[in-house]
């Protein structure tokens, strides 16, 4: 059966279900199950052969689905889907930097001009349902408020007066996550590789770094209000003031919305890793997935263990059940960790190594419920009705 039927079949019912939106270096795969998380329809590749940096849904119109496709030869262009990924089109390609185009410090101190290059995540708004945000390399934000249409830089980000010491992370100098107050329509999170992590509380106007208790040893000034190399935020809606980070080695928290971090790393094998999510149902329960170090991209001893805390940081358990313990090897990257809203939160998360695990008891047991994909770039979770 199809994706369609599946939830076709499920609104006659009543019964909820959920659909997890996966981006490949390959094209996009849409896994679509019921509120049972047991059997899962399968549809792709969408754009095959090339890159999907990032696909998410509307959650004001679930049917709306973004789709981030690069190519290294035919450059980006944003897919948009108005019926849950059974078709596509090509939407508002032109995204172009307001104004003079800016300059950044290069690595041998000249001045190098903005570049446009990929899109890295896409965040549909909480409450307008024409309203998409992207983040992007060079280090910039736009928004569309015609359903990507159209795209128009928030300037005021990347004409920060920290802008000139930006510098790009091994991944390119990226824009890779948005968060959205839902308490807030003002406030925003954004985190920049290797800028650091910023806030607006203007509706995108001004912006501030909110870098304040990172420490970054590789930097000339460990304690600096940019330069840190955050790899990912996450947020539990009910309390956006209490931010979640994994860091280029170090795990932290604000409880003052960025304000001030402080490490919660705790009994973690290692603290370096990409990903980094909150359980639905329980704002202190945190989920991340460590790699040996910054050059092995690996699990620590080739073990794929998701660790969990429950008391919002410092205390950690290893969660195995389901997981290869022996010669694993992949990668979890930062947008490919993912959960969904049932009443037993389900966790998500897709390896370089193509498999995608799901564990649908809060992360005590998990499954791969698709393999042999293509490397996994990004993973995210629409629960439907």
């Amino acid at each position: 059966m199809h994706a369609g039927a599946v939830l076709a079949a499920q609104k006659g019912t009543g019964m909820s279900g959920v659909r997890v939106l996966v981006g490949t270096r390959k094209g996009a795969f849409i896994l679509t199950s019921d509120a049972q998380r047991k059997n899962w329809d399968v549809s792709g590749p969408h754009f095959a052969g090339w890159e999907i940096y990032h696909v998410k849904g509307s959650p004001v119109n679930p049917n709306r689905l973004y789709a981030s496709q690069s190519s290294g030869w035919f450059g980006q262009l944003i897919q948009r889907s108005d019926d849950g990924g059974a078709t596509w089109e090509p939407v508002g390609n032109e995204f172009v930097y307001d104004g003079v185009p800016g300059t950044h410090q290069w690595y041998d101190g000249t001045q190098h001009p903005w570049e446009f290059k990929r899109v890295w995540h896409l965040e549909p708004s909480l409450t307008e349902p024409e309203t998409v945000y992207a983040g992007v390399e060079d280090a910039a934000l736009f928004r569309s408020t015609d359903g990507g249409k159209s795209w128009h830089e928030l300037s005021g980000l990347r004409q920060h007066t920290t802008g000139p010491s930006w510098q790009p992370g091994a991944g390119g100098m990226c824009l890779h996550t948005i968060l959205l107050d839902p308490s807030d329509p003002k406030r925003m999170f954004i985190a920049i590789s290797a800028a650091g992590a910023f806030r607006t509380d203007d509706g995108g106007v001004t912006w501030q770094p909110i870098n304040r208790g990172l420490r970054s040893e590789f930097m000339p000034n460990p304690e600096s209000d940019v330069g840190h190399c955050v790899h990912n935020l996450a947020m539990h809606p009910a309390r956006p003031e209490v931010l979640f980070m994994q860091k280029h080695w170090d795990v932290m928290r604000s409880d003052n919305a960025g304000e001030q971090w402080h490490e919660i790393s705790g009994n973690l094998p290692s603290d370096f890793g990409f990903p980094i999510v909150v359980n639905a149902n329980e704002p202190e329960t945190v989920y991340v997935v460590p790699i040996k170090s910054d050059s092995e991209h690996f699990p620590p001893d080739g073990k794929l263990r998701v660790y969990r805390s429950r008391n919002g940081g410092n205390e950690w358990e290893a969660l195995t059940n389901g997981l290869p313990q022996r010669d694993c090897y992949v990668n979890i990257l930062r947008d490919a960790m993912s959960v969904d809203r049932l009443d037993v939160c389900g966790i998500y998360f897709g390896t370089t190594g193509g498999q995608v695990y799901a564990s649908a008891d809060n992360g005590d047991t998990w499954a791969a419920i698709v393999r042999d994909l293509p490397a996994v770039l990004s993973v995210e979770v629409q629960t439907l009705a």
